[in-house]
């Protein structure tokens, strides 16, 4: 694609970015054949191109975003599957970033969308918070009282299907010992939203790295990794949450040391290991966010690293594997899932349209309710076709928008091979399984 950035704009390293990326598109309009929006409403502009195309328009005349480019920019579920199917390398993530962040300093939303917004960003990356609005949730959901809230507000009330958990020690700064000869030392990230809605998805991933001869750490300071805030456009919120992550990961570094990362939420994970990206250009942090995103994984990658499994006995139900796109196509990684679950036991069947989004992605569920409940519904069908006794997933954005939409159980990957290696039986399957 040609650009016409002048040699003023190229001198900012943003621009210069996106003028490399804007080249390296070639039109072929793959991308539109799997993009969920494009798919759901055939508009060009609610494809990958062309946003694409909004995007170059609107850095190249250096204006302020207007209401088409924020509707077609908005609507993008950043799932990035047009990474995974363009045959060019266009590092679409890495446009539609700069874009939101250029959106949220030009353009004047509507009051209700400006503070809805700001709400999310303030309460869900904060454990405490995030609590109490998912009681007052809960208790407005079960009166009823939500079906007459306006229809974003009522679609976040409907995300509120159980009362929040209440702390667990996985979720709090420790170090968890190895058992039997140590073969490693991780961290694993707390989190912000995991930790509220299913804390039972860390304590099965440190038990299970534990009985395999790893001690892990929930490092002293890292809390919200930036993910939701960074994916609304709010750099400067963003970037403070990810600095305190990663001072306190570097400091485990520098001191007795990491082997890795340990991420069990693929939405954290693909921002995680794009944090040395983030920060290229700021001399104090750079180093920094670069350590940390080069020892970075999502939990299944490390447990390939570590080699077969212990198998216990027994056979393991049928499941069906969901793949969130943060995992298959942000971080590119499709192949270590099934095998674990293979390997563990599990009879493994994949999901039919596998590539698309179940509408989850972060807060999209619930700033764009009508798209979000359109493609949870089509994935929901497909998995629900396949009649599996559990889901597996590796986000818990994932496991929050199928919930009760799926007939079967949702659970995580880490869980699953918890239980399947000598682990305890995951909580919502007692009874069921």
């Amino acid at each position: 694609m040609q650009t016409s950035f002048t040699l003023a704009q190229l001198a900012n390293s943003n621009i210069a970015e996106a003028d490399k990326i804007l080249r390296a598109c070639v039109h072929c309009g793959f991308c539109t054949a799997t993009c969920p929006t494009y798919v759901l409403l055939g508009d060009e502009l609610d494809s990958p191109r062309g946003r694409i195309y909004l995007i170059k328009d609107m850095l190249e005349q250096n204006r302020a975003a207007g209401e088409v480019e924020v509707t077609h920019i908005d609507r993008c579920l950043s799932c990035l599957a047009c990474m995974t199917t363009c045959p060019s390398g266009v590092h679409y993530m890495h446009l539609v970033d700069q874009a939101r962040v250029h959106i949220e300093k030009t353009y004047a939303r509507p009051t209700m969308d400006y503070w809805l917004r700001r709400v999310l960003a303030t309460i869900l990356p904060r454990p405490h918070l995030f609590r109490l609005a998912l009681t007052g949730a809960s208790l407005a959901r079960g009166l009823g009282a939500h079906r007459w809230l306006p229809q974003r507000l009522r679609a976040m009330v409907g995300l509120a299907k159980d009362w929040p958990a209440t702390p667990r020690a996985t979720d709090l700064p420790g170090v968890f010992p190895a058992e039997g000869a140590k073969r490693g030392r991780v961290a694993i990230l707390s989190g912000c939203a995991q930790p509220v809605l299913r804390p039972e998805i860390n304590e099965a991933a440190i038990r299970l790295l534990n009985r395999l001869g790893v001690e892990v750490v929930v490092a002293e300071g890292a809390g919200c990794c930036g993910a939701l805030t960074h994916h609304m456009g709010l750099e400067e919120a963003a970037h403070e949450s990810a600095k305190a992550t990663i001072d306190a990961w570097h400091r485990e570094i520098a001191g007795e040391g990491l082997d890795a990362i340990v991420i069990t939420t693929s939405g954290c994970g693909t921002v995680i290991k794009d944090y040395g990206y983030i920060f290229r250009n700021d001399p104090e942090w750079r180093d920094r966010a670069r350590a940390v995103s080069e020892r970075a994984l999502d939990i299944t990658e490390y447990l390939a690293r570590l080699g077969p499994l212990p198998r216990a006995e027994g056979t393991k139900p049928r499941l069906a594997y969901h793949a969130a796109c943060s995992l298959q196509h942000g971080q590119k990684v499709t192949v270590a899932p099934k095998e674990l679950l293979r390997q563990a036991g599990f009879e493994v069947a994949e999901v039919p349209e596998g590539h698309l989004c179940c509408g989850s992605a972060g807060t999209y569920n619930m700033l764009q309710p009508e798209l979000s409940s359109a493609l949870r519904d089509r994935k929901a069908a497909n998995i629900n076709g396949l009649a599996p006794q559990i889901v597996a997933t590796g986000n818990i954005g994932c496991m929050q928008q199928l919930e009760g939409a799926v007939q079967a159980p949702i659970l995580h990957t880490a869980e699953l091979l918890d239980w399947a290696t000598g682990g305890p039986v995951p909580e919502r399957l007692r009874g069921r399984i």
